[in-house]
């Protein structure tokens, strides 16, 4: 169990062995949901790579009226997310595998801790799949960690066609708004 403290709310979350951060909710997560901007009221939201659920949880709660698609290829953290989401009464988050997600759905915003351990050529395979999903005017809201690739990954976002800006930095935590395709 761990503890997620944000000005606006406070959760004790289950987690267990194998799943990404399952000791204490990671400083980069934490990070985001500190200084990403509220996610949209309504729409399709994707937490990309949401491990046990601490951004699908919390942008659940910020925007109840929006459907929070928590997507993780590990099924035990697909499964602590369910367990979380009915522990705290957040209602609005489906859990998926990434192929099981509707293929023409469109996203508002996408929120993610990328997983940046599984090296660049997967990461931005994975990135390019679901930025190309954002609907016109979507944003994706990255958190990276400098010393883990955060301004190249600006620069790669925006070389694949993707207006990037840096939205916020603390402690080495780079937050990325990456706007939808230009020309969409």
């Amino acid at each position: 169990m761990v503890t997620l403290e944000l000005p606006d709310m406070t959760m004790e979350i289950v987690t267990d062995a194998g799943v990404f951060g399952a000791q204490k909710v990671d400083p980069g997560t934490r990070t985001l949901l500190m200084l990403a901007p509220d996610p949209p009221s309504e729409g399709e939201i994707l937490d990309l790579g949401c491990g046990y659920g601490p951004i699908a949880l919390a942008l659940g709660k910020r925007a109840p009226g929006a459907r929070i698609w928590a997507v993780d290829v590990n099924q035990r953290a697909l499964d602590l997310v369910r367990r979380n989401a009915d522990k705290l009464g957040v209602s609005n988050v489906t859990t998926s595998r990434p192929e099981d997600v509707p293929e023409g759905l469109r996203l508002a915003a996408i929120y993610s801790n990328p997983p940046v351990r599984i090296g660049k050529p997967a990461m931005h395979k994975m990135l390019t799949h679901w930025l190309q999903r954002l609907a016109p005017g979507g944003s994706a809201f990255l958190v990276v960690h400098k010393h883990l690739g955060g301004d190249s990954l600006a620069a790669w976002t925006e070389e694949q066609g993707f207006p990037t800006r840096r939205i916020g930095s603390k402690s080495g935590f780079r937050i990325l708004e990456v706007a939808s395709a230009a020309g969409e």
